[in-house]
């Protein structure tokens, strides 16, 4: 039996920082995601220094997301240790099962309780059920944890994983957003909107400027038409090579062909942000 994980104690931390959410979860939701970050932020996990440190934030009502995410990272660093945090004392209870070597799961919010800097804070389909004018300040709070090349992921997916959208964030603000999707199940690009993360969800209208991402998406991918008797996967690359050519798109085939697309943060910022 793995041993029980002491939490830390109201004194120490103060109040959990959060409200408790539905806490949805199913195994290999966040597979693309956390493929994405071990991948990308994976040279940043192998630096030299003391083992790195993640949290899943707001892990759910069970815990696989954690445990898969231990699992993954630890292709990119063998000595990676995640943290699974939760502001629902019942669901700390429930996951300590699972806990072992380099994974172990607390009672917390926002706050994030644990010790040092940290490596990586995701937050998967948290602030979905926050308001929005609640983001900018949540987003403060955990990229101030963040170890100088540390990474916060937040953002959204289908209750099967077969559609992601995420902000990734430095310890100086939002850096980049990454469209994930199974091909095979997509019928246009735009059919990611209903994933935005809560920073843009609500700006998918005209005027603003994921929504005129989205719509010049969707016309790529329409041009693209022809390459689809190739495959969806042949019919998305020629898709983002075009859109590249009017949006900074950060990323290369290598991800493309993973079903994804990452796009500077401030070419879809909010406007006024």
């Amino acid at each position: 039996m793995a041993p029980r994980t002491t939490l830390p104690q109201s004194s120490a931390w103060g109040r959990p920082q959060g409200t408790v959410t539905r806490g949805t979860t199913n195994p290999n939701r966040l597979r693309r995601q956390d493929r994405w970050i071990a991948a990308v932020h994976g040279p940043a996990l192998r630096r030299s220094g003391p083992p790195p440190l993640a949290v899943d934030l707001g892990y759910g009502a069970a815990p696989w997301t954690a445990v898969e995410l231990l699992t993954r990272l630890r292709t990119a660093d063998p000595r990676t240790r995640v943290v699974g945090i939760e502001i629902e004392p019942a669901r700390v209870a429930a996951a300590q099962p699972y806990a072992r070597e380099g994974l172990e799961f607390r009672h917390g919010g926002f706050e994030v309780p644990v010790a040092g800097e940290v490596a990586l804070i995701r937050a998967a389909n948290v602030l979905r059920q926050y308001d929005e004018a609640r983001v900018a300040d949540v987003w403060a709070r955990l990229c101030a944890r963040l170890s100088p090349e540390g990474l916060l992921v937040e953002g959204t997916c289908d209750e099967i994983g077969r559609r992601h959208v995420w902000v990734a964030l430095d310890r100086t603000g939002p850096r980049t957003v990454t469209f994930a999707t199974r091909l095979g199940s997509l019928d246009r690009p735009s059919d990611l909107a209903e994933r935005l993360p809560k920073a843009l969800i609500h700006r998918n209208v005209p005027g603003e400027p994921v929504h005129a991402f989205l719509r010049d998406f969707d016309r790529a991918w329409a041009a693209a038409a022809p390459y689809a008797s190739y495959g969806a996967r042949q019919r998305w690359i020629r898709t983002v090579r075009d859109l590249a050519a009017d949006w900074p798109v950060t990323d290369g085939p290598r991800r493309w062909r993973q079903g994804e697309i990452t796009v500077r943060w401030e070419a879809l910022a909010p406007v006024g942000r």
